[in-house]
Order: C-alpha cells, then sequence, then structure tokens
C-alpha cells in the first residue's frame, strides 16, 4: 500500500529523567511505568479515541483525529499524575512532558506516521517543563476557548531539527486560569496572533457553560442574555419502536419539536437538532455526550407510533452524573402531538423549577396542522431533504425530492412545514429565468399562512428565504430575528442573520452570530459554511491568522470545498506561509475542472456578490494572494 499524507494531530510523551530513574531502581521503575500504562495510559488513549503507533521505550507517540481529544488526554493524565506522585519523594516520583501538535503527516503502510507533524510534537516535549503540556501554535488555536487553566505563551521557540520556529504555548494542568503571559520573544508582525477566542467546532461546545440566548428583537444586532448552565440541555434523538423505518421521519419531526417546545421555556440553552442527530442510531453514552457538548441534562427516550395515537417515554438525565431525575410515558392521538410536547416541556420545566408564567404559551407560535394527512406527507419530505442533504443543492433532483411536500400543499396550502421547504427549494434555485411564477405562488402562501397567524415561525422563515432571494436584506433580517426570538434553537436563522451582516459590511456582528450558531449546534451540517464564512469576515478585518485557523478547521470537514482553498490558500499566502501556500492552491486547481482558474473568471463568476462592499474588500485581498501563487489575470 503507498504511503497517505493527511492532517492529524500528534501527542509525544515522556518520562522527565528515566535514565536516572532506572539507573537508582530499575526493576521497580519499569514496574511503576508498566502499571501506568495498563491501569492509566493506555485505557485514557481508548476514552479519546486516539491511537498509539510508536512507542519508545519511556515514551509513546499517539495519533488523534481531534486536538480538542488530545489535550483532554494529556490533561488526564497530568492531572492523574499529581494525585499519584503526592506524597513520592522528589527523586522516585515520575513525571511526564507532553508535546502537542496539529500538521501533515505521512502514514506507511504499517500504520506508523512520519513527517514534520510527528517531529514537531517529538520537539516541543523536549522543550516542556516536567508536568506540563506544550502546544504548537496550530494546536493552541483549535482548543483556546476551552482552557481552563493556566497558559503560558512561549513565542516563536527554535526546535531540534527544525528549520523554522514554531510558536508554543505551555499549559500546566491544575493550575487556575490566567491570560497568556508576554511571549518570550516578538514574533514578526505578519505572524502576529490576536489572542481572541477561536470559534470553531471544539471550543464552541465548551462555551455552553456561559450560553446566550435571544432575547429582542429588531433591526439592529440580536441581543443575548447569559443562560446559567444549569438549564443547558440537549434532546436526543427519539428512538422509533414501531417496527416500521417508514416511521422514522415521523419520530425525528417529534423530537424537533420538542426541542422546539424546549427552547421556548425561559431561561434555557437547548442545543439545536440538527446536532442532536448526529447522536442517532448510536449507543447513547449520556455523561459523554454532555461533556462534548457542554450540557447539563440530556432528555432522551423512543416513541410507538400506530396508525392513529403515538406513545412516548421520556426521561430526563442529568448529563454530569448520569442519575435519572425523572422517567414518564405520555400518550396522545396523532393529530394533536403538540398537546404531548407541551405536557414533556412542562413536565421538564416543574422539574427544573422554572418559573413558567403559561407552558402553553409555547405553543402560540406554532399551528396545529389542519390536515394530518399534509402533515404525515410534509414531514416525510422534510426528513428526506435532510437525509440528502446535498441533493437538495442539485435542481436536478427537486423534483423527486420535493414532491411530497407539493402534495401536502395541494392537500393544506397552510401547510407551513411544506411552505418553508418549498422556500428554501427556491432560494437554492437563485433568481434564475422561469421561477417568477413559483415567486408569486410563495408570496401567497406566505401571506395566506401569516393571515392565520403573524408569528408563525415556519412562515416568517419562508418570508425571510422569499426576502433574501430579491435582495431586500432589511426585510430578511426582521423575518429572521423574529424567528430566532420565538425559536432560540433554530440554527437556521441565526446562520442567515450572520450572513446578511457579512455582506451588508456588519463583521463583527457577522462573528458574533456565527459564534451563536455554532455554540447551539457544533456538529451542523453547516458548521464548515459557517466556519468558512466566519473566516472571509475575519480576513477583511485584517486577521489572518485567525482566518486561517479557521479554514484549516472548515478543510478538515469539507476537503475539497474549492471555495474553501481558494481562501486558505490565498490567505496564508498573504501571511507569508508560501510553501503551506502553494501546497493549497494545487488542492484549489485541482478541485476545479471546469471552475473559474483566473482572476478575470472568478470576477465574472461572483459579480452579482462584489457589488456588495464587504465582499469586494474581501476578494482584493483575495486576489492579492492568488497572484503571489501565480493566478493569471485573464
Amino acid at each position: 500500500m503507498a504511503e497517505t499524507r493527511k492532517l492529524a494531530a500528534i501527542v509525544a510523551a515522556d518520562v522527565v529523567g528515566f535514565t536516572r530513574l532506572a539507573g537508582a531502581d530499575e526493576a521497580r521503575t519499569l514496574a511503576r511505568l508498566r502499571a501506568l500504562r495498563s491501569d492509566l495510559i493506555d485505557p485514557t488513549i481508548a476514552v479519546h479515541n486516539g491511537r498509539v503507533f510508536k512507542r519508545t521505550g519511556d515514551g509513546v507517540l499517539i495519533e488523534f483525529r481531534s486536538v480538542v481529544d488530545a489535550v483532554r488526554l494529556a490533561l488526564e493524565v497530568q492531572r492523574a499524575m499529581v494525585e499519584r506522585n503526592a506524597g513520592v519523594p522528589d527523586d522516585r516520583r515520575i513525571d511526564f512532558r507532553i508535546g502537542i501538535h496539529l500538521g501533515d503527516v505521512v502514514e506507511e503502510s504499517d500504520g506508523d506516521l512520519m513527517g514534520d507533524g510527528v517531529n514537531i510534537a517529538a520537539r516541543l516535549e523536549g522543550v516542556c517543563k516536567p508536568g506540563a503540556i506544550c502546544l504548537s501554535e496550530q494546536a493552541f488555536w483549535q482548543v483556546k476557548g476551552r482552557l481552563d487553566l493556566e497558559v503560558t505563551d512561549l513565542g516563536p521557540t527554535q526546535l531540534k531539527n527544525i528549520a523554522e520556529p514554531v510558536r508554543a504555548y505551555s499549559l500546566q494542568a491544575g493550575a487556575p486560569p490566567a491570560k497568556p503571559a508576554p511571549p518570550a520573544a516578538k514574533a514578526p508582525p505578519k505572524r502576529r496572533l490576536a489572542l481572541v477566542a477561536l470559534a470553531g467546532a471544539a471550543v464552541l461546545i465548551a462555551l455552553a457553560a456561559v450560553a446566550w440566548r435571544i432575547v429582542d428583537t429588531g433591526r439592529g444586532a440580536p441581543q443575548f442574555a447569559k443562560v446559567d448552565h444549569e438549564r443547558s440541555i440537549v434532546v436526543l434523538p427519539l428512538s422509533n419502536l414501531s417496527g416500521e423505518p417508514a416511521q422514522d421521519s415521523l419520530v425525528d419531526a417529534l423530537t424537533d419539536e420538542l426541542t422546539t417546545a424546549i427552547a421556548g421555556l425561559p431561561g434555557m440553552f437547548v442545543i439545536a437538532h440538527n446536532t442532536a442527530l448526529a447522536y442517532k442510531g448510536k449507543p447513547a453514552d449520556v455523561k459523554t455526550i454532555g461533556k462534548e457538548l457542554g450540557v447539563k441534562y440530556a432528555l432522551e427516550g423512543s416513541a410507538q407510533p400506530t396508525a392513529t395515537r403515538i406513545r412516548v417515554n421520556a426521561q430526563l438525565i442529568d448529563a454530569e452524573t448520569g442519575a435519572h431525575l425523572w422517567a414518564e410515558s405520555f400518550d396522545q392521538d396523532r393529530t394533536d402531538i403538540l398537546q404531548m410536547e407541551d405536557a414533556i416541556a412542562g413536565r421538564l420545566a416543574r422539574t427544573l423549577d422554572l418559573k413558567l408564567n403559561d407552558v402553553q404559551a409555547t405553543e402560540s407560535a406554532r399551528l396545529r396542522p389542519k390536515d394530518p394527512d399534509a402533515e404525515d406527507l410534509a414531514v416525510r419530505c422534510v426528513s428526506r431533504i435532510f437525509a440528502n442533504y446535498l441533493e437538495a443543492f442539485d435542481p436536478a433532483k427537486h423534483p423527486e425530492l420535493y414532491e411530497a411536500c407539493e402534495q401536502a400543499l395541494r392537500l393544506d396550502p397552510g401547510n407551513t412545514r411544506a411552505l418553508k421547504a418549498l422556500a428554501m427549494r427556491l432560494n437554492v434555485l437563485g433568481l434564475i429565468p422561469g421561477t417568477e411564477a413559483e415567486d408569486a405562488r410563495l408570496d401567497g402562501l406566505i401571506q395566506k399562512a401569516l393571515a392565520d397567524d403573524a408569528n408563525e415561525p415556519r412562515a416568517r422563515y419562508a418570508k425571510g428565504l422569499l426576502d433574501m432571494r430579491h435582495a431586500r436584506y432589511d426585510q430578511a433580517l426582521v423575518e429572521f430575528e423574529r424567528v430566532a426570538a420565538s425559536d432560540p434553537s433554530n440554527v437556521a436563522a441565526f446562520g442567515n442573520i450572520a450572513w446578511i451582516y457579512m455582506t451588508s459590511g456588519q463583521e463583527n456582528k457577522a462573528i458574533a452570530v456565527y459564534d451563536k450558531a455554532m455554540l447551539l449546534s457544533p456538529r451542523d451540517p453547516n458548521l464548515a459554511f459557517w466556519l468558512h464564512n466566519k473566516a472571509l469576515a475575519l480576513v477583511v478585518l485584517g486577521r489572518d491568522a485567525e482566518a486561517s485557523a479557521l479554514l484549516t478547521q472548515a478543510l478538515t470537514l469539507s476537503p475539497t470545498n474549492r471555495d474553501m482553498l481558494g481562501a486558505q490558500a490565498a490567505t496564508l499566502a498573504n501571511l507569508g506561509r508560501d510553501d503551506e501556500a502553494r501546497e493549497v492552491y494545487q488542492r484549489f486547481v485541482a478541485a476545479g475542472p471546469g471552475k473559474p482558474t483566473t482572476i478575470a473568471d472568478i470576477k465574472k463568476y461572483y459579480a452579482s456578490l462584489m457589488r456588495f462592499p464587504f465582499w469586494a474588500a474581501y476578494f482584493e485581498r483575495g486576489f492579492a494572494g492568488l497572484r503571489k501563487l501565480g493566478m493569471a489575470e485573464q
């Protein structure tokens, strides 16, 4: 098998002064080291999904797919060693040094890893103090916002046999949090990084402990208020006990609606349904899920639908301890599922001692479907769209994907679930000849739905999409902010709000709202897109190093996305990281047969966007980087 290149988080660890320890008492030292491996190190590696690819006597090299997992392993090992060394004389203590780097590695046919990605991790370990963890700049920016401990910026550090200095950060496990100390040496201006929180997926998960919730609407930026971590929850996908796969879509829709109902409770922070779906069909280790998402509680259970009724067994679990707080069964006619959702939300509210004026008030913004058959069709349609997410961007697939939604609208023109799906389809198509009649039809359906209930969130969302489709961004912003206010877990609304802010030149507002979306849904199908867009806003603000770190994350999720590759190549070139820029640029060229390959082609392709000042500014900076990489003007 040929060698394979990939991006990996590498952990290098060894024992400080092993030769001295072994020389003093070899048998006992080796026995203690074997015990540490068997009951601490190897089990902790397994828990955090690591893979040992090389052992070096007193040391080990470990591969992780996630820097977050790598740092978690290192922290757990170092903290455990503090306890194990308590009362042990200094000359007999076993202390580890740990280096962590995120970089490109080469995987050999036997599973061994080689290259600078491994070498830098090993050299970082060599400059660590006993009991500490040293991270490269690339690794640090993946986890910066998660670090509840002291961080020291070591500045550009010359590592043995590594040509260029590597900016390093030292973490002392167990130490209180503090701002990074001044760097040991001043970095060149073009490589200096602003010490701000990175809003990548791993960082945002932890921020749920200081979550935010929209509390007001208007034409300005959404206003957020702090929500106590004690009110944070994820509604895990309900299991379908009917034995009929065709009922999966109904059960998923029930989970989604239940998420919306709970998000409407005062003071709650609820992880978005899109991220909760990532756990569907997988063994639910609630404590692990709680740590990953940074939530206090998890609601899980099952649903058993029949032709006329649906029975839900729900249980509330403390995600920190795994304790079951309550379990209850709810049985309801299928035509009135909303009553069941409100009953579950009310039970949850009473358990968490929320002060509700009226639990049923959460229902006011949700119309009961007038035609159950139409609602079933719409539920199946939307479920199929999200199960075939990429096909939803291919107009050729639309007749098949959206037929059930059209049937639903023929039965009930006021079905807002199908109405929202129709708006999403038209928004994908863009303004192309022949769609004017569909626009007029959509507008008529929206107006009818809003006449029945002016606050119906799906109709408001559809209206926002129609306004965006016609570049009525001020109006669209009002609609999406109203949706977000009524359903604080609606990440799609936040994503659209952020895009409008960005396009209108309000980059800082856009960044804040993208952060909110990624906080709500850290495993969202749109995560790479959000990371990419936030990076573009940072580029316009002149924060290229932060932008490049985000683009690295986006490309990990979507490695062949040509827009992301082009943005990263240009950003790296503008940072002066020429070798990395050229490598990414080659991937950009390879990813785009038949796509724009000259500056003039790109200007023509994105002409509709470049009329906005934000996009004009972004492309100007991007073109500067691409010219450095040799892209032709014509």
